[in-house]
């Protein structure tokens, strides 16, 4: 290595350097290495990785040497203690830091350990929001004690008012997540007892209520009664190998099941004249106001009649969604008036001169599109002018009425193709569905079966049926470790009543503090629009309570369903009660 020009002789292996730097620690001592003075600040640890400065019980001797690869930048400077001393007025107290020691003037590390302490007890009454799940539940942390809040309170720093009810969601819901800080073993294990008495008071409309306060769920009967009460609804066909909900996009479900009726032609005319039996039998008890309302749950599309006086209507109404042009189109042959709600709301919206991009977009393809269609019904005539008629092959009338039909086309399987069917016509409408060869798939899984039908009190040939629940203690990671969450989980076809059935027996078995991630069936979403209001004085609340008092549902949701629909054609995703007011997001 002599030989080579490059060869220093002043050059040391790493081993050498990290040799002598050892030695030079053990020959100074702890003594030498305290002497000079050393300015901590709280919270702030030294440039090598371990204990504060000026933390109890940190042994003096064997401190650790200086991290060679710290600076300012990782260190005091980092961000998370930047976020701890930022403030407006410590730019002019904060003394600045050069390589790792503060800058000496007098009072300047006293007057930074006065500003870093202030600031630390500020924050200490800080919250942090941290999301819990994805149903949308968000933890409120304060230090180290998590409680659940709503997502609704991360928007807005306080709630504009309480909120005692969440509007009524029309559409069907698969799955519905309850979570809670509190515990819902009150909902398992359940007695024969209890079941029986909730099954009974379910058919006779009987409706108990539970206490106001309950200090010890467990051991409330009435909780557990009116649970099981919420849990009951009324469908048919039954087949127990098939899960008939929902029945729209589900041929998978369905492939490989048991299906004698697919191609007994016979048994397929008993299922259907056994459907129709219980179909009229529904309309009846619906015209009778027996009956709320109930859902007829098809392979195409779904309808829900609802009886006079809920959402905000003066008669029968029913809402079928999706359509398509040809349903349309037979629904017109067969004199049944109709319209369609959110095509009529857009036209309202185009006349009042509203300046929606979207909207006017729309509207002006479609006036281009009744532009060009003019042309081709009679824009042939210069052809002859120029003496070439014979030589342009003109479009034949098949052609151009699918041309001037695209506009309808258009508004197939979307939630725009929602129908409203009013007063007397619903009649129509049901003789329609009963003699409608469409209603039942001709191939395929479901081939030959009839449609479903639920509702939330008996009628012919229906099977009662149960909502699964099932109760479960989880741990979700949060930021202080991990964090006991209380669940509940009910499955099934979930209907208006029910969800809010369920609210009310939680609000207080919950003590007011629970949130619902709620699983909507995605056709049946567009089934909140509003329906046309008339001219005439709205019906008062208490009339539709009292004119509904036999149909099998407690008042207070009655009276829920009867307000008119304000969601649209939107669902509620998320209902959150906290402090016993609620919150909600579509």
């Amino acid at each position: 290595m002599a030989e080579l020009g490059c060869y220093s002789p002043s050059f040391k292996k790493p081993c050498d350097v990290l040799r002598m730097r050892r030695n030079r620690a053990r020959s100074e001592g702890p003594e030498r290495r305290t002497s000079s003075p050393v300015v901590s600040v709280p919270g702030v640890r030294p440039f090598s990785p371990g204990p504060l400065l000026n933390a109890p019980g940190r042994s003096r001797g064997g401190v650790k040497r200086r991290n060679p690869f710290a600076n300012i930048e990782n260190t005091y400077n980092s961000p998370k203690k930047r976020a701890l001393s930022h403030t407006d007025g410590e730019k002019a107290a904060a003394a600045p830091v050069l390589d790792g020691k503060l800058e000496e003037r007098p009072n300047a590390g006293a007057s930074l350990r006065e500003e870093l302490l202030n600031t630390d007890r500020r924050r200490q009454h800080e919250i942090t929001m941290v999301p819990l799940s994805e149903d949308g539940c968000v933890f409120e942390e304060e230090r180290s004690t998590p409680v659940l809040k709503s997502p609704e309170s991360v928007c807005l720093a306080a709630p504009a008012e309480v909120c005692v009810e969440f509007p009524a969601d029309w559409s069907l819901k698969t799955r519905v997540l309850f979570t809670s800080p509190q515990s819902f073993s009150w909902a398992e294990h359940v007695k024969a007892q209890e079941e029986a008495q909730g099954l009974s008071a379910h058919c006779r409309a009987q409706f108990t209520g539970a206490p106001a306060h309950i200090p010890d769920p467990r051991g409330c009967v009435e909780l557990r009664c009116g649970f099981q009460q919420c849990l009951q609804y009324w469908q048919h066909p039954s087949m127990p190998w098939l899960s008939l909900f929902p029945r729209i996009g589900a041929e998978r479900k369905f492939s490989g099941k048991c299906v004698p009726w697919a191609q007994d032609s016979a048994l397929q005319q008993s299922l259907m004249s056994d459907w129709s039996v219980s179909l009229t039998s529904l309309y009846s008890l619906l015209k009778a106001r027996l009956c709320p309302y109930f859902y007829l749950c098809s392979y195409q599309f779904t309808v829900l009649f609802r009886a006079a006086g809920l959402s905000g209507s003066k008669g029968i109404t029913a809402l079928l969604s999706p359509t398509t042009r040809g349903l349309r189109e037979a629904m017109r042959a067969d004199g049944i008036e109709f319209s369609l709600p959110l095509l009529e709301e857009r036209r309202k919206s185009k006349d009042l001169g509203e300046t929606d991009s979207a909207v006017l977009s729309e509207h002006s393809e479609n006036e281009e599109d009744d532009d060009d269609e003019d042309d081709d019904d009679g824009g042939f005539s210069w052809l002859k002018e120029m003496g070439v008629q014979d030589k342009i092959k003109k479009p034949d009338s098949i052609s151009i009425k699918l041309r001037k039909e695209h506009r309808e086309v258009c508004l197939d399987h979307r939630p725009e193709s929602v129908v409203l069917v009013e007063g007397s016509n619903t009649f129509t409408l049901l003789n329609f569905l009963i003699n409608c060869k469409s209603l039942v798939a001709g191939a395929g899984s479901q081939a030959g079966l009839p449609p479903t039908l639920l509702a939330p009190t008996a009628f012919r040939g229906a099977t009662l049926h149960t909502l699964k629940a099932r109760a479960v203690n989880v741990k979700t990671l949060v930021r202080t470790g991990y964090q006991d969450v209380c669940s509940l989980e009910v499955t099934g076809p979930i209907m208006p009543h029910t969800l809010h059935a369920l609210t009310q027996l939680l609000r207080p078995a919950q003590r007011g503090e629970f949130s619902a991630g709620l699983y909507t069936h995605e056709p049946t979403a567009v089934l909140n629009v509003p329906i046309s209001q008339s001219s005439e004085p709205e019906t008062q609340p208490e009339c539709v309570v009292q004119d509904l008092g036999r149909c099998g549902l407690q008042q207070s949701s009655v009276q829920q369903l009867a307000a008119p629909s304000i969601l649209g054609k939107c669902a509620l995703r998320q209902l959150h009660m906290r402090d016993y007011s609620y919150s909600w997001k579509t």
